[in-house]
């Protein structure tokens, strides 16, 4: 292990460097071998998550761990381009869902173009090229005549048409990130940009083409996250829900109305502002999660439930700390995640002409 580069991830109120430091090494620790990165030991590994942790590895200069985690992606990816939706422990030979989910499979080409910008590795962006054309290519396969992207492919092989705005919402951010990642290669992908144009539209204009998923926090600030709304519409979004889903001096709720704030929405919510330029709410945000960080382990639990002043469930996760990382490393100005997260990507063609 190298000693992780914290001066960006050094924050007032939420990280000094030796908590940052310390939360890196906590990703480490849950690291297998082989490179998989479950949620926790003993827990399991969705494709999602493990790539967002892999992500917060490079914001800390940890490269080859981080590197590892992809090359596992690559090594055990289905042969239509997905992997599975969870592994055991990070063991691939022991799937516990064997259902594909189409925002977890396009994932991969933010984490790819993110360690790709964090070390300029053409080599490394050579190898795991394959693996992100398969994969944008099963998640399109999906595609509905509206623009949105099917949830999930089950283990038969039938395909599910309803769409999630979250997912859709992931998947755009994706699809901008693999065409970046194909801009680079000299490679063009025309259908790739009408994919991602006819999504954006669908997640701006027509909110009846996703599952009302609308009492999840998710779904209010993902397509601002996602890069679907920018500008004024990502500015009345999120003004329209905070009072929803933000309890000042807590976090953000996962559902409401329940009275239970998790740490990995309110640090995704604190990237979203970041995006939008709003980084002073983001650094409230922040600052309000600190309760559920884990002296010890430098992990962060995954929620709190206020009524009830009880950490549940009683899981330090990756994916957790991971979001947190990204969230501070987009604050103190790292390159690679003001890059992935912010406007320095191809947005995707729009038209108001559009199905």
């Amino acid at each position: 292990m190298t000693t992780p580069r914290t001066e960006h991830l050094v924050l007032p109120g939420v990280l000094t460097a030796g908590q940052a430091a310390a939360t890196v090494a906590g990703i480490l620790a849950v690291q297998r071998e082989d490179g998989a990165i479950p949620w926790f030991r003993g827990h399991h590994l969705d494709p999602w998550d493990h790539v967002e942790a892999a992500m917060a590895l490079d914001t800390a200069g940890e490269h080859e761990a981080a590197e590892r985690a992809y090359l596992w992606l690559a090594r055990h990816q289905n042969e239509d381009g997905s992997w599975y939706a969870a592994y055991t422990d990070g063991q691939f030979d022991d799937v516990t869902d064997r259902g594909r989910e189409t925002n977890f499979v396009a994932y991969i080409a933010v984490g790819v173009w993110h360690h790709y910008l964090s070390t300029g590795d053409d080599t490394f962006l050579e190898r795991m090229w394959p693996a992100v054309y398969a994969a944008v290519e099963f998640v399109l396969r999906l595609q509905q005549p509206g623009g949105q992207i099917g949830w999930r492919r089950d283990d038969d092989g039938t395909d599910t048409a309803d769409a999630l705005l979250t997912g859709s919402s992931s998947i755009h951010h994706a699809l901008r990130c693999a065409l970046a990642i194909a801009e680079q290669r000299e490679e063009a992908q025309p259908d790739w940009e009408l994919a991602a144009g006819a999504l954006r539209h669908a997640i701006r204009h027509h909110p009846e083409r996703f599952l009302d998923k609308n009492r999840y926090s998710m779904d209010w600030y993902y397509p601002v996250l996602g890069g679907a709304l920018t500008g004024a519409e990502a500015k009345a979004r999120i003004e329209e829900g905070w009072d929803r889903f933000v309890v000042p001096g807590l976090g953000v709720r996962c559902v409401v109305p329940n009275p239970w704030v998790t740490g990995g929405e309110s640090a995704e919510l604190a990237l979203a502002l970041w995006a939008m330029g709003e980084s002073d709410r983001a650094l409230e945000v922040l600052q309000s999660i600190q309760h559920l960080r884990d002296a010890e382990s430098g992990l962060y639990w995954t929620g709190y439930v206020f009524d009830d002043d009880a950490v549940w469930p009683r899981e330090l996760t990756t994916w957790t700390a991971g979001s947190l990382l990204l969230a501070v490393a987009a604050l103190g100005g790292h390159e690679a995640t003001c890059r992935v997260f912010g406007g320095d990507l191809p947005v995707g063609l729009d038209s108001d002409c559009c199905a």
